[in-house]
């Protein structure tokens, strides 16, 4: 398994999105062609994709990295791990990674939100040392 930053948008990219963000989530459709090169063109923004031995897209996530007034700030969102490939470590290498660019960039903290009903997902961010946060998050649809 390799995990890589991905650089340019090629249409095995494009087609794994479209078959894994259906497995995380009804609420959104997989990106666009423009979404996805916006998204690697972002230079706050880094997508990491997970490749089998036979090149396979397995699993993505994004590390998006930005300043405020008090400082470096860091988040992980859209991880996502193909259902035939969950349980193999594959997830923990995405994360670890994300890691490692995010302390690269500055961060002094990641954050992540995980719905409650993700359970591996969520002990697996226990396993690399994310602490659940007590807090009240919100959102405004535009």
């Amino acid at each position: 398994m390799q995990v890589e930053i991905v650089t340019q948008v090629t249409d095995d990219l494009y087609e794994s999105f479209q078959r894994l963000v259906p497995q995380l989530t009804d609420n959104n459709p997989p990106p666009s062609w423009d979404d996805l090169s916006a998204l690697i063109r972002d230079s706050s923004s880094t997508l990491l994709v997970a490749r089998n031995e036979e090149g396979q897209i397995l699993a993505a996530l994004t590390l998006a990295v930005y300043r405020v007034p008090t400082g470096i700030r860091s988040i992980i969102e859209d991880v996502i791990v193909d259902r035939s490939a969950r349980g193999q470590g594959i997830g923990e290498a995405l994360m670890q990674r994300a890691i490692e660019l995010a302390r690269e960039k500055g961060a002094g903290n990641i954050s992540l939100t995980s719905n409650p009903m993700r359970e591996a997902a969520n002990r697996l961010y226990l396993r690399v040392g994310f602490k659940k946060r007590e807090t009240n998050a919100y959102q405004l649809k535009l």
